[in-house]
């Protein structure tokens, strides 16, 4: 029986690893689709190659960093209990990788290959983890230091602060430190022309695979089968559906904030999935749709903020407000579960911001001045395809 329930728990873990990973799939066609057709390649090229950098850096040292444990065992040990140690690392794998695969699409269609792929790997190697341990497996005493302020641990059951806030304020530094591509604005700040989705399609396309593939991301968050939970199903239904709504009114039907609407509000869901009411997590989606829109508009008509896939707005903020939705919406006088504190969401949440500021700055702002993070104007106008990769999307034959 212990053999059947260990083999269970592997196998449900893996399959969870293997929907969070064709997530990835998600990010790579939301972005060919928003991007110009000049820059469709080298959006494919950041996210597959991001996902093999961020492998070797998160089974090397990050996962060490993160919780104590490593690989440098005979295979005879690593294969115990059904290699259910194994997977648990692939699925925690694609969780890390996903902050480089939202990085890409702030800093769309002007950065630099190399240089990104480095900074990919410091992240995944050493930022990322010491945040995740901080909150997963409370490194550095944090979630004790957070219970004594606040009266409860830190709760973030899939990641709205731990994995998309993170990787959304991140995204804010590098694209800050990149600045607007060519021709997007005038000298005295005003748009000059704007860079509409080269394929709804595949853009849709993106925003259907990120949105199939959430399930696995917040439901086997709970990585045994004895804890999964139908709450967190539908609480991420909810919450889909109300990202979905707002921004379809909210952004006046526009076929782009529609697709992103139900990304906000699965970003937003993540933190409280597991203590939330149904209804509370439809209004959690329902404000995180509305806050994607109008903070997109912000940042790019008012703010001038480039960021291409508004990855800021969406994983940033919405991440930020999940964590604090999670410790008003999942407390019982809201019909939530409880065991949860709006004093420690806050502070689990700002700390998780802070960390994520820091590290954008620090590692886009080194590498600027070393060896440079952007094309040059040159290769930007020509295109990331054929200046990086040195291949078009749509190659024409004559």
């Amino acid at each position: 029986m212990e053999n059947l329930q260990t083999g269970t728990d592997t196998l449900f873990v893996l399959l969870g690893a293997i929907l969070v990973l064709w997530m990835h799939a998600g990010f790579a066609f939301l972005e060919v689709g928003t991007v110009r057709e000049k820059n469709q390649v080298n959006a494919l090229m950041k996210i597959i190659s991001d996902f093999g950098v961020s492998t070797i850096a998160y089974f090397f040292i990050g996962y060490s960093i993160a919780y104590g444990v490593d690989f440098f065992q005979p295979a005879s040990v690593l294969a115990e209990s059904n290699g259910y140690q194994l997977v648990k690392f692939f699925f925690l794998l694609t969780f890390a990788a996903a902050i480089p695969a939202i990085v890409s699409g702030g800093i769309a269609e002007r950065a630099r290959f190399y240089p990104q792929l480095f900074a990919s790997l410091v992240i995944v190697a050493v930022a990322y983890p010491l945040f995740e341990g901080m909150v997963w497996n409370n490194n550095f005493g944090f979630q004790d230091t957070v219970a004594a302020i606040g009266g409860q641990p830190f709760h973030d059951f899939a990641g709205s602060v731990v994995v998309h806030a993170f990787g959304g304020w991140i995204a804010l530094g590098a694209v800050i430190l990149l600045g607007a591509r060519k021709g997007r604005y005038t000298s005295e700040g005003r748009e000059l022309l704007a860079h509409p989705p080269s394929s709804i399609p595949f853009l849709a396309l993106g925003a259907w695979i990120l949105t199939v593939g959430w399930f696995g991301f917040n439901v086997m968050s709970a990585q045994e089968v004895g804890g999964i939970s139908g709450l967190v199903a539908l609480n991420s239904l909810m919450a889909m559906v109300g990202g979905l709504l707002a921004a379809l009114i909210v952004g006046r039907n526009d076929p782009g904030f529609v697709h992103n609407g139900p990304l906000a509000g699965l970003v937003a869901v993540c933190a409280g999935s597991d203590v939330m009411h149904p209804m509370g997590s439809l209004v959690v989606g329902c404000v995180a749709g509305g806050l994607f829109v109008w903070l997109f508009t912000l940042t790019q008509n008012k703010l001038k903020v480039d960021d291409v896939l508004g990855v800021w707005p969406l994983h940033g903020v919405c991440g930020a407000w999940g964590g604090i939705a999670c410790g008003v919406f999942g407390a019982e006088r809201f019909g939530g579960v409880g065991g949860v504190s709006l004093i420690s969401q806050l502070v689990g949440t700002a700390v998780g911001v802070a960390i994520a500021l820091v590290t954008g700055f620090a590692i886009y702002g080194l590498l600027k001045v070393t060896v440079g993070i952007r094309l040059s104007e040159e290769e930007e106008y020509l295109g990331a395809d054929l200046s990086i990769h040195k291949v078009s999307s749509s190659p024409t034959f004559r």
